[in-house]
């Protein structure tokens, strides 16, 4: 039942993070790095220290106790996370969210969850367990959902182009791919900084932190997202002389702008928080939360996006293609529950 209540724990993380773009509609007069910087204060920054003074006793002898390699690895692996959300948001420049999310997130899914136990070499220990059959397979079976969900975007997005008698013109795969690649290989690596930043969470368990003993290593990972992230909003601020938004209330509501970066950081950051109570229930496979995650993501993004009626100008072949892909989607998140079940009972 523990594995059953990890699944729905990293489900709701998920649909918080499906629903964290919506806000970001009601911004109006501020520039994308403006907006993003003000949400990534909130997601990467504020909150990290805020839940983490809540949730995790004794925190400062906490952080004096634990060891001081995994903070910095967990810490720098972070940057190299910030770096791919960088990558990910400029390949959809080029080829568009669909594809961008189809190969990047794919990658990602499947990097970030064979990673951590492939650099410990407890991988071949993991695949001969019982389970690991079931876990493998949905973790293949995702990447291939995703996989189809991303040409089922991009089969809608050609649906509107249609629609509106208009092409892309700035499509361009030869610049897409490499940052989709590089997005996919480095957004992977918060999964790795997360089970590298383990050893501080299990000081956190020592002094009474339970299940919300994770929240520490976001201490460490968020902010090395944060600083990437800063460093090219900040640039980004310098080239296009932006930087005046953030007390500028022309064309907009400031306050109101405020509210929806903040919004957006809280459901952000509630991915994180969630998967944390996910990821502890998980027993012995408890690197396949990583996958479990991304293909939640998948699956509730699209299914909120049903809801906000974004397919309605899709054709019978993009929707049938779409069916075909939460099915998949559905199938390779039960096999690895099933998976993570026969682990914990074994």
């Amino acid at each position: 039942m523990e594995v059953v209540n990890g699944v729905l724990f990293h489900a709701i993380g998920a649909s918080s993070a499906s629903l964290c773009y919506t806000p970001e509609k009601k911004v109006k007069g501020w520039s994308w790095q403006t907006y993003w910087l003000a949400q990534a204060f909130v997601c990467w920054l504020l909150l990290p220290l805020l839940v983490a003074v809540i949730t995790i006793p004794d925190l400062m002898l906490v952080l004096k106790e634990a060891p001081t390699a995994p903070m910095w690895q967990s810490y720098l692996l972070g940057m190299g996370y910030g770096v791919g959300g960088t990558a990910f948001g400029m390949a959809i420049r080029y080829v568009g969210f669909s594809l961008t999310y189809a190969i990047a997130v794919g990658i990602s899914c499947v990097l970030g969850t064979l990673l951590p136990p492939f650099i410990s070499g407890e991988l071949s220990h993991i695949l001969s367990g019982s389970g690991a059959g079931y876990l493998m397979s949905g973790v293949g079976l995702g990447a291939a959902g995703i996989a189809v969900c991303g040409l089922a975007g991009r089969s809608k997005e050609k649906d509107i182009e249609r629609a509106v008698k208009q092409t892309d013109t700035s499509f361009s795969l030869s610049k897409g791919l490499p940052l989709c690649l590089l997005a996919g290989v480095l957004s992977a690596l918060y999964g790795y900084a997360l089970s590298v930043g383990q050893p501080i969470a299990d000081v956190a368990a020592l002094h009474g932190a339970g299940n919300l003993q994770g929240n520490v290593i976001y201490i460490f990972a968020n902010s090395g997202a944060f600083v990437t992230t800063a460093l090219y909003c900040i640039y980004l601020h310098r080239k296009h002389k932006t930087i005046g938004e953030y007390s500028s209330n022309i064309g907009s509501s400031l306050s109101t702008n405020y509210l929806m970066a903040a919004i957006t950081g809280v459901l952000w950051y509630g991915q994180f928080f969630f998967y944390g109570l996910g990821h502890t229930r998980m027993g012995k496979f408890a690197f396949s939360s990583w996958a479990i995650h991304m293909i939640l993501l998948v699956l509730l993004s699209t299914v909120t996006g049903l809801l906000l009626k974004e397919w309605k100008q899709s054709s019978g072949k993009t929707i049938r293609l779409l069916s075909v892909a939460i099915m998949i989607l559905i199938v390779a998140v039960l096999l690895l529950t099933e998976g993570n079940r026969i682990g914990a009972a074994g």
